[in-house]
């Protein structure tokens, strides 16, 4: 029974669509008795059974009809689904876009309140510059490292070396100098120092004249400050060269009173008694050979006497700046000494190619290799 009435149920929207109220009466009345055995069918066909009955048990036109709807079902389902991942992506999008617009609003606010604050700073640096070189003068710590070392010594129980800023009474500025305060007594203004090969002294007039270098390390201080500090009033000032060897061996060359000209005369250097133990290479051994009040030379100032050339060993030399790399020094027919000398050849070790030359200062009759030398001034006492 359950067999047929399954078969009735699945032939009853066929028989209603086709037939009618009347062939249901007829179905009633008919004999068709589709029932089913529990029991197993062997190979039983039906005589005169349709062709396809075996790969279609349930009529075609019904199977088609539930394939349909089912699709149609599904492309239903499927285009809701994209309808709505549509609606969906777009407010995404339109979500993501307008948190970004918010963040491109609060970092173009950012950016525009601090180019804003950038201005403010900068034009308060600016007016703070004006004041500070157009109003206010740099407070000098004294006329120079004597006279910072006698103002401090009744208030600092030890100075220490280091950049102090001078000012000498006949200067409408103040410059830095480097002050050795702890190096026989203290109070000693650098004017020269060479350590490591590393600053150029190839130089012309310009950078001799203004200086360079680096304060705390190699520099040449200039010659306008250097005049300035050795010719104020009632002052008289001694130099004192410091050389240490390639060996480390040390010695020295002072001379009691120093001072140079102005640079219409080209800074011509004048020199006191000698003390020490390198030797007078400023003097030398001839006249010839002596710089004292030789006026200073550079590669294009030359000053050095050899008009229009000099002898030296065997060899004609125009320029005594030419010959020892361009530097500069109170060259006279080239002479003994130059502090400041460099070789011409590059391939040279460290100490060579500083190739500071004292040529007086000498062991075994073999000038030293200099590695290392201070040039220094200091106040000393006047008979005023």
């Amino acid at each position: 029974m359950m067999w047929k009435t399954t078969v009735l149920l699945l032939f009853l929207p066929h028989l209603l669509s086709s037939t009618g109220t009347e062939n249901i009466k007829q179905l009633n009345q008919s004999e068709i008795n589709v029932e089913f055995s529990d029991a197993p069918v062997k190979s039983q066909k039906p005589t005169g059974a349709v062709k396809g009955w075996d790969s279609c048990s349930i009529p075609c036109d019904i199977t088609v009809k539930l394939l349909r709807d089912e699709k149609h079902s599904i492309c239903g389902q499927l285009q809701q689904s994209l309808l709505a991942f549509g609606r969906s992506t777009r407010k995404l999008m339109r979500d993501v876009m307008e948190e970004q617009q918010r963040a491109l609003d609060i970092l173009s606010s950012q950016v525009t309140e601090l180019m804003t604050k950038v201005q403010t700073l900068s034009s308060e640096v600016q007016r703070s510059n004006t004041e500070m070189y157009s109003i206010k003068p740099v407070q000098s710590h004294g006329r120079d490292c004597s006279d910072i070392k006698d103002n401090l010594m009744s208030v600092v129980p030890k100075i220490p070396s280091g950049i102090y800023i001078v000012h000498p009474e006949n200067m409408d500025s103040s410059f830095e100098v480097f002050c050795e305060m702890d190096y026989m007594g203290g109070g000693w203004t650098v004017i020269q120092r060479r350590t490591d090969g590393l600053t150029d002294f190839k130089r012309p007039w310009a950078d001799y004249s203004d200086g360079f270098g680096n304060l705390a390390g190699e520099h040449w201080l200039g010659l306008k400050k250097v005049f300035h500090l050795v010719n104020q009033k009632e002052t008289r000032f001694q130099l004192h060269i410091a050389l240490v060897s390639s060996d480390d061996i040390t010695s020295y060359a002072s001379y009691d009173d120093f001072h140079v000209d102005s640079e219409t005369q080209f800074f011509s250097i004048h020199l006191g008694r000698y003390a020490g133990s390198a030797g007078d290479a400023f003097r030398g051994y001839e006249q010839e050979q002596n710089q004292d009040t030789a006026p200073f030379s550079a590669s294009d100032v030359d000053n050095d006497g050899c008009n229009p050339f000099c002898s030296i060993d065997n060899r004609t030399v125009e320029s005594c700046s030419t010959i020892q790399n361009n530097t500069g020094w109170w060259f006279n027919q080239c002479g003994l000494a130059n502090l400041n000398g460099s070789p011409e050849d590059a391939e040279q070790n460290l100490w060579q190619k500083m190739h500071i030359l004292w040529d007086t200062w000498r062991q075994n009759g073999i000038p030293h290799t200099i590695k290392s030398v201070t040039m220094k001034i200091r106040r000393i006492a006047t008979n005023n």
